[in-house]
């Protein structure tokens, strides 16, 4: 057995010992990490974007210049209408970022459909066109309006070559675009001039320079205004190099979309599981490109903004958060390419266009 005088002399040592050890204990913590910068922030949530590309050229329809020239022709053409009034560019205005600004589009004798005409600048490069996605790529597109009965309303294919037929220079132009074809006017070749065209409807604006890694192609609002938009959750769907287009998305996902009669995907499907999903939109112009959504119901674009996020995200934006948000969006305004898409002279028409039969 210890003796006191031995427990006693432990005791003192252990009491001697124990403001060291708390002393150690008590060391300061390191200072705490400086917060990350937006630019910094902005810079590692930006690896979900991507540039522009310079075209979107397919490899099964390629890109010649004289294949394009006949297709910005067509694009122009209001004699492949019913009213001889209407062309692409009428609901898809080249100089006003591929729209028409209306909620839906006039058509044949001034009937309007019941969707809103998105822009079709850049969007040859989405998964699919249309809001429903019904046509694979703009080749396919092209040929869907100048027939239905409330666009453009001609009759058939047909009617349409007899049309260009009837023009000269029109013959002289698909001769040229599609050599060795022993009858190179055509509809589906109509379409593919058309897509050509299309297809370097590119507008890369700002958000690419920084993209490509220059730090103040936006301002300190606008790169704020983006970590706003990805930190919100919107980069969900919209993300890419065309921010959006690539996805389809339900209407109402968390909260349902007021007043929604449209079907959606489902028309083009016909599955219903589709009812109400849309083509996520490309935000590329899309401070130029309202009013927004498949109905065109929304003219404003903080409302839009707004409406999103609740519907979709389930989130109930502040003021400051939704005018962050559109800051940034004003930087996704792209460069129109003017020359391209400046109206050429059409050739004259020399014999009659065939009219349609149901009219004679």
């Amino acid at each position: 057995m210890r003796s006191t005088a031995q427990v006693m002399a432990t005791l003192m040592a252990l009491a001697l010992a124990t403001p060291g050890c708390s002393k150690q204990a008590e060391a300061p913590a390191p200072p705490p990490a400086a917060p990350q910068s937006p630019l910094a922030t902005a810079r590692e949530k930006a690896q979900a974007f991507a540039t522009l590309p310079a075209n979107f050229d397919s490899d099964t329809n390629p890109w010649t210049q004289d294949k394009a020239d006949l297709g910005r022709m067509l694009y122009y053409e209001t004699r492949m209408s019913k009213g001889q009034d209407i062309s692409c560019n009428s609901c898809h205005q080249l100089d006003r970022f591929g729209v028409d600004g209306e909620p839906t589009s006039p058509g044949f004798e001034h009937q309007r459909g019941s969707r809103n005409s998105p822009t079709v600048y850049n969007a040859a490069g989405h998964l699919a066109q249309f809001w429903d996605g019904r046509s694979a790529d703009v080749e396919e597109q092209a040929k869907g309006p100048i027939l239905n009965p409330v666009e453009m309303a001609m009759p058939d294919g047909e009617t349409v070559v007899a049309t260009l037929k009837s023009i000269p220079g029109y013959v002289a132009a698909f001769a040229k675009a599609f050599p060795g074809e022993a009858d190179p006017v055509n509809y589906d070749n109509m379409a593919k001039a058309i897509g050509v065209f299309e297809r370097r409807l590119t507008t890369p604006s700002r958000w690419d320079d920084f993209l490509g890694g220059k730090d103040d192609a936006l301002s300190a609002a606008e790169i704020e205004g983006f970590v706003t938009f990805a930190e919100v959750g919107c980069m969900s769907c919209h993300n890419g190099p065309l921010v959006g287009g690539n996805s389809y998305q339900k209407l109402g996902a968390v909260t349902p979309w007021p007043g929604l009669v449209d079907e959606g995907r489902a028309d083009a499907t016909k599955n219903p599981e589709d009812k109400g999903f849309f083509k996520v939109p490309s935000l590329r112009n899309i401070a130029k490109t309202g009013p927004y959504f498949h109905d065109g119901k929304v003219a404003k674009l903080d409302e839009a903004v707004t409406m999103m996020a609740r519907h979709q995200l389930g989130r109930e934006l502040e003021p400051t958060q939704v005018a962050a948000i559109t800051t940034w969006l004003d930087a996704l305004t792209g460069t129109v390419p003017t020359d391209y898409v400046a109206k050429p002279e059409l050739p004259p028409s020399v014999a009659v266009a065939p009219a349609d039969p149901a009219d004679s």
